[in-house]
């Protein structure tokens, strides 16, 4: 299923892998990120891009752009929400 525009032809594709880089949307993951703009800590959960980069999705905020570089998993996803 796919999002569609107001003639119903669809105007998004389907990623065809579930895995990005060994990571999937859902995974909770930690970021150590020590170089660039967002220089921190982080952990919360991701959602992929085929590009490689993440969204980091924690309590207050989304952290866009980190690169799977510095990601290393805690838990994968199995259809629960857990916070964080």
């Amino acid at each position: 299923m796919c999002r569609t525009d107001k003639f119903g032809f669809p105007s998004r594709y389907v990623p065809r892998f579930k895995f990005v880089k060994g990571f999937q949307t859902g995974d909770i993951v930690k970021a150590i990120v020590t170089q660039g703009k967002k220089v921190g800590t982080y952990i919360g959960r991701i959602a992929v891009r085929s590009s490689g980069s993440f969204n980091i999705t924690t309590k207050p905020e989304i952290i866009q752009g980190i690169s799977h570089k510095y990601c290393t998993t805690i838990h994968r996803k199995d259809g629960y929400l857990y916070a964080t």
